[in-house]
């Protein structure tokens, strides 16, 4: 199916990825609350825009890598502990995802995702500083596994996933919030993300045609708010973090 896109069309794209993934990269996900609304109100079916919108998404994570390898906020064992407790997670959601109705999965990610930003809120000092979490056997197999269940959320839904990796980063592993969302940008923008692009890429067909726009979008997008991020710090994150997680949380349920 060729899906294509006039001027008007690819510069709404573009502004729409912009504030979509700016905002996401300064509060650590949630780039699918604009974007892919915006994907099928222009004219395209569900499984098309979804195929698009997770290609589009690795550009929000190059952009802020691209900020963030500058700052060197990446541990590497943590990192890889990260990517392999997710990806095969990512893996099965994407596989799962175009054959299953997911208004329930949909209902119930957003109250989850809403009931994210509200303990935030009341935790006025959650992720301001990190804490050293002592990594026994115990904190890398609940957390591993549950980064193994955020996966597939990932991979078969299309926003909220990121902001779970960032408290669970804040929460378990006791980061703090600029470090967890460089971890999350990174790590679930580029490779996360990228995994489930090409599972589903592979099951979907995706509107070339409408990438350039969506590319440009995220990576400036996500470049710009990385630098917000890391300029402004940990509470501008947190008060983020808080609105995005509400705003996603209603969209999913309404």
């Amino acid at each position: 199916m060729t899906v294509t896109a006039d001027a008007w069309t690819q510069a709404a794209l573009f502004l729409v990825s912009l504030l979509a993934n700016m905002l996401s990269a300064l509060s650590g996900g949630g780039a699918g609350l604009l974007q892919l609304p915006a994907l099928i109100f222009l004219g395209l079916p569900f499984g098309i825009a979804l195929a698009t919108h997770k290609v589009a998404s690795v550009a929000l994570g190059l952009g802020a890598t691209l900020r963030y390898l500058r700052a060197d906020v990446l541990e590497r064992s943590r990192a890889l502990f990260i990517l392999a407790c997710g990806l095969p997670g990512v893996f099965i959601g994407a596989q799962i995802i175009l054959h299953v109705p997911g208004r329930v999965a949909e209902l119930t990610l957003g109250v989850l995702t809403i009931a994210l930003g509200v303990y935030s809120w009341v935790r006025p000092e959650l992720g301001q500083t990190a804490r050293p979490v002592v990594s026994d056997r115990r904190t890398l197999v609940i957390g591993g596994l549950v980064l193994f269940l955020i996966g597939v959320v990932n991979g078969s839904l299309t926003s909220g996933s990121g902001l779970f990796v960032t408290l669970w980063l804040v929460r378990w592993f006791g980061l703090d919030y600029k470090r967890a969302v460089a971890y999350t940008l990174i790590l679930v923008g580029v490779f996360w993300n990228g995994t489930g692009a090409i599972t589903l890429g592979l099951q979907a067909p995706i509107a070339w045609a409408w990438l350039p726009a969506l590319l440009a979008g995220s990576l400036i997008g996500g470049y710009l708010g990385a630098h917000l991020a890391i300029a402004r710090g940990n509470r501008l994150i947190k008060r983020c973090f808080e609105i995005v997680t509400v705003l996603v949380g209603l969209k999913l349920l309404m």
